[in-house]
């Protein structure tokens, strides 16, 4: 199998995202339904999927959907008609997970091109050419697997297509198989209905002789004399510290997933397929993230010898996130791979909103945060990583036609901007910032969390430069 350039494969949560993600330059996306993958708050419908794959192959790309859920026997009974569905909708790939249910689609759809989903924890070789055999056209790898297997699974298994996740959240479990989920909250991870235990806080107790459990409290007095240390049998003098403030503990918060400074290792092996998670993310996040990876992986086949991934950091650091990492790239994973101190996610950037469509020369913005008199807003220009400023002194509602000098989310608020606000001619800024164009507005963090967010840059350049 010839491999060329590699595929942007970007999540696609709702018809909006899934047309963003194409505007920002996803060569493909992925979608599900609510009840038969791994995303229970899908917000797809059917008729969206239907309009989402004519928008998408109308475009010249292509569109997955997920049937990776685990099935129980209940679930069994609603697949003939499901993959009915899918024969009707006629994707371009369908991700499946369990082995019953790939036997089933074979034979009863056999048209239908099967991927294998990282559900199914491909971390070798071996496994490629099992599901190979059965008639897989694509294998995502498990998040676990390291560049070095990578490449031997690259050069073992040439004539199938690979996928690979590049940027996401991570999941503290095998290729997100969590039992945590259906423990604490009786909620199923592997049927999408995942409560992201993982990102709770816990606090410690000690529990005395007489078997009374007590809090351990933790203030400003005694914050800084003590601190509490794991250490495992068989690794003397390795620590992993367990943190506890005032707002808890988040023992097993793992940072967010950014391969940008290895995309070159993934484009030089030839990657089939590269894959972005955040399925319930903003439109921003989606059009950031597609942005970004998209003039990444063409300046690379440009001029891979000049390619430096700096360029395009500052652009995935506009995100709210938990702090990057690379995931099990590098090898064995540190303890800088894990946020200790909180599971919110930081950033200095918030989305402001959307153009939701042009009204002849006007502008219909939906917003998406408050919006200042005088402040300045930022839309992203699809297809580069040129931004436009636009300052409003007032703002007018898109319906009513009222003005006022602050705007703030909510109810599908939206205003009117004139052409005349901007500093260009009105038919340049059309092309440059069609429908589903987003924007952003500088947020304010006080300074705890601005150190933070320093912090935890600084701790993914010490990985980066870690090689």
């Amino acid at each position: 199998m010839k491999h060329t350039h590699a595929e942007l494969l970007l999540p696609a949560g709702s018809l909006v995202k899934l047309k963003t993600a194409i505007l920002y330059g996803a060569d493909a996306v992925y979608a599900g339904t609510p009840d038969m993958c791994l995303r229970a708050q899908s917000k797809m419908t059917m008729e969206d999927l239907k309009e989402g794959i004519k928008f998408v192959h109308q475009k010249g790309k292509k569109i997955y959907l997920t049937l990776n859920l685990f099935m129980h026997n209940p679930d069994v009974k609603k697949l003939p008609q499901f993959v009915d569905t899918l024969r009707e909708l006629k994707p371009d790939g369908v991700l499946i997970a369990d082995p019953g249910v790939f036997d089933y689609v074979k034979e009863h759809a056999p048209e239908l091109n099967r991927f294998v989903s990282t559900q199914a924890n491909i971390c070798s070789s071996l496994a490629v050419k099992f599901w190979q055999k059965q008639g897989a056209k694509l294998c995502v790898l498990g998040r676990e697997v390291t560049f070095a297997e990578m490449q031997e699974i690259r050069q073992e298994c040439p004539d199938i297509l690979l996928e690979c996740f590049m940027h996401g959240a991570m999941c503290m479990s095998y290729s997100g198989r969590c039992l945590i989920s259906n423990y604490l909250a009786d909620r199923s991870a592997n049927q999408g209905k995942c409560a992201h235990c993982c990102r709770w806080h816990y606090k410690l107790h000690l529990r005395l002789k007489d078997g009374n459990v007590k809090e351990i409290e933790i203030n400003e007095q005694n914050k800084d004399a003590f601190e509490f240390l794991l250490e495992e049998e068989f690794r003397p003098g390795e620590y992993y510290e367990v943190v506890e403030d005032e707002h808890g503990g988040y023992m097993l918060n793992s940072k967010d997933m950014c391969l940008m400074p290895r995309l070159n290792d993934l484009l030089s092996i030839g990657m089939d397929s590269l894959k972005v998670e955040g399925r319930n993310k903003t439109e921003y996040y989606t059009g950031v993230v597609a942005r970004a990876y998209r003039q990444a992986i063409d300046d690379y086949y440009n001029k891979p010898e000049s390619w430096d991934y700096q360029k395009y950091m500052g652009e995935l650091d506009t995100l709210q996130n938990r702090g990057y990492c690379l995931g099990f790239h590098d090898g064995k994973l540190t303890n800088i791979s894990q946020n200790y101190e909180y599971t919110r996610t930081l950033g200095d950037w918030l989305f402001a909103g959307s153009i939701i469509e042009w009204q002849g020369d006007d502008a219909i913005f939906e917003i998406r945060n408050y919006i200042n008199s005088g402040e300045f807003i930022e839309f992203l220009v699809p297809g580069s990583l040129d931004n436009i400023r636009l300052s409003l002194p007032e703002f007018e509602d898109a319906e009513s036609g009222e003005i006022t000098p602050r705007v703030s989310a909510g109810q599908n608020k939206q205003i009117r901007i004139r052409p005349q606000a901007w500093d260009k001619d009105i038919k340049e800024i059309k092309k440059l910032l069609p429908q589903y164009s987003i924007a952003r507005k500088p947020g304010i963090l006080n300074s705890e969390s601005a150190e933070m967010l320093g912090h935890k840059k600084a701790e993914f350049e010490i990985l980066c430069r870690n090689k």
